[in-house]
């Protein structure tokens, strides 16, 4: 029993993602952001599927928007200057935007502390500790990224390959 009740916590101990680990993930996220904005051509950045949807242009700038809006807000990021009521208008403009807004939230995540990421917060009506919230950034680039995926496949363009690591 001692030996299983040791093993169990040997893998649950190991369970969680190292800030390191997820900060190499993050980089994997925005270079295949920007691939997918380089993918899609100029004269379909406006390409929305339905009129009640964001455009690709504005899924993109809305993913990488909240990525500062939500890390100033929650994770205790420093003014970004990053103006984020202009909407980019040409391809270069939104590559230069997603690359701002992930640098931006690079540079918050490493600032913080285990203690700071344990601490749990009120987001949004709930509460959660700021590495839940690292993972809400995470999951909702993964939402809107894959939405402009979409969008890419649907003007038969192949997408860029999704790659892990």
């Amino acid at each position: 029993m001692l030996i299983l009740l040791m093993l169990v916590f040997h893998t649950t101990s190991h369970a969680q993602t190292t800030m390191e680990e997820f900060m190499m993930k993050w980089e994997n996220g925005k270079k295949l952001t920007l691939a997918v904005v380089e993918t899609m051509p100029d004269d379909l950045q406006n390409y929305k599927p339905h009129e009640t949807a964001m455009s690709f242009s504005e899924q993109v700038t809305h993913l990488s928007s909240a990525i500062v809006g939500i890390s100033g807000g929650f994770l205790m990021g420093e003014e970004s200057g990053i103006d984020l009521e202009k909407i980019p208008s040409t391809k270069a403009e939104l590559k230069a935007h997603v690359e701002a807004c992930y640098d931006y939230g690079k540079a918050t995540f490493s600032k913080l502390t285990e203690a700071q990421l344990a601490e749990k917060i009120d987001i949004f009506g709930n509460n959660a500790s700021r590495r839940q919230v690292l993972g809400l950034i995470d999951d909702h680039c993964t939402h809107h990224r894959g939405a402009a995926i979409s969008y890419i496949r649907a003007n038969g363009i192949e997408p860029p390959r999704f790659t892990a690591f």
